[in-house]
């Protein structure tokens, strides 16, 4: 198993370029189900999630063929046969219920095992599968799967009692085809879900509203095949405008939408870091005193909760105290006391972190306890004094393409080690 091996202390320089959004993408690889066609995806990011929902794809007899060096994945959906993926498979990701929409829509049924995932707190599917039976889906639960069948679906109005965007897409995907308008309200209104409401429609849906609170869908007989390139991955931006606060560094990057990014660019203002955005780029310069600051993750567009670990590690040497309130997940800080090892002071009370800067932080081996939480290692590694080892950083590679080589551009001096 990999880990990555970073001797802190470098600022960072130059550029860096922004790869699609995964969680965009994935939802885009289920959607292809829908069309019995050939579906094309530019640009898509080769993270191992991406490999694990195509080989589901795979498991189900999708023709699915991957460039790496084009960055772009074909999907032909046309010979599917069955109706119950690779369980095995399945496990490994959550994002493996974003096919339980399309599988609905065009066969009338699946089985499913129960998904898999980081391990950050209850995600329950209640939203999804109401969403289903509003539009007459018969749903049953036990011995470890989910089977769901429908003679037909019709339209109806959803009420989201959380806009969870899990359950928006899956709802999405389920309706296109059903006979009627469906009304999806309180949905989720992130970037991803405007994403795959245009993927959608260039396949012949007709959705109004996708990416606001209130979502028509409208149905249609079919859908085709489609080329299409998502949208930027706004949490690997901010990511990467972490990694220049903490090491107090200037950098540029490339593959931005500033509308995506207006939550985190508010709040490092708020702490004094300065932004300038230039069309689809932007120069962050953390070169200058910082203050504390309080942040509250919320639904888009609140602060995203994707990225309250990266700042949990920029705030730790930030000097004053800050508070993290965390009101997506419920076991979103078991980074902690792996940052600890490293010299933070951060204390957990209930649902927030409270953050005392401390003037500087030492290398230690660390271990990833899910996707986000490695990255937030792998930034308090960048500042800190001395070596840092980052363990299971197979958490960390289901998100992020190559960091380490993005980050030894910018002049981190940063490897991975093979074990």
């Amino acid at each position: 198993m990999d880990k990555i091996l970073i001797r802190g202390g470098k600022r960072l320089r130059g550029e860096v370029n922004i790869s699609s959004a995964k969680n965009s993408v994935l939802p885009l690889i289920a959607a292809t189900l829908l069309s019995g066609d050939k579906c094309i995806i530019d640009n898509a990011p080769m993270l191992d999630d991406v490999f694990v929902i195509n080989d589901l794809l795979r498991s189900i007899n999708a023709d699915v063929k991957i460039d790496e060096k084009l960055q772009r994945v074909t999907i032909d959906t046309s010979n599917i046969n069955r109706c119950e993926p690779n369980g095995e498979l399945v496990r490994k990701m959550r994002a493996s219920f974003l096919i339980m929409g399309p599988m609905i829509s065009r066969f009338g049924g699946f089985k499913l095992s129960l998904p898999g995932g980081c391990n950050i707190g209850t995600r329950p599917i209640d939203l999804h599968l109401k969403g289903f039976n509003a539009l007459g889906v018969k749903v049953n639960i036990g011995h470890g799967y989910v089977e769901a069948y429908a003679d037909r679906l019709k339209g109806d109005k959803v009420y989201l009692d959380f806009p969870s965007v899990g359950a928006t897409e899956n709802i999405m995907m389920a309706a296109v085809m059903a006979e009627g308008e469906t009304i999806i309200e309180n949905a989720a209104e992130e970037p991803e879900i405007e994403d795959l409401g245009n993927f959608l429609n260039s396949m012949g849906a007709n959705i109004t509203g996708a990416g606001s609170g209130n979502i028509h869908i409208y149905g249609v007989r079919n859908l085709k095949g489609t080329t299409y390139k998502p949208i930027y991955d706004r949490i690997e931006a901010g990511t990467f405008m972490a990694a220049a606060i903490a090491t107090r560094s200037k950098i540029k990057i490339n593959g931005i939408k500033e509308e995506h990014l207006k939550p985190i660019i508010a709040k490092l203002a708020e702490a004094g870091v300065y932004i300038k955005v230039d069309g689809e780029s932007l120069i962050i310069d953390a070169d200058r005193k910082l203050k504390a600051i309080d942040i509250k993750t919320m639904p888009y567009p609140g602060f995203p909760t994707d990225m309250q670990s990266q700042m949990a590690a920029v705030l730790s040497t930030v000097e004053g105290t800050s508070i993290i309130t965390e009101t997506i997940f419920e076991n979103r800080f078991m980074y902690a006391s792996e940052m600890k090892r490293m010299g933070a002071n951060i204390k957990i009370d209930g649902r927030s972190a409270i953050i005392e800067g401390v003037p500087k932080l030492t290398g230690a081996e660390v271990r990833a306890t899910d996707l986000r939480a490695g990255a937030a290692l792998i930034i308090e590694g960048l500042s800190a004094e001395g070596e840092t080892q980052v363990l299971d950083i197979y958490h960390v590679d289901r998100g992020y393409v190559s960091i380490e080589e993005k980050l030894k551009k910018l002049g981190a001096d940063i490897e991975r080690v093979k074990q």
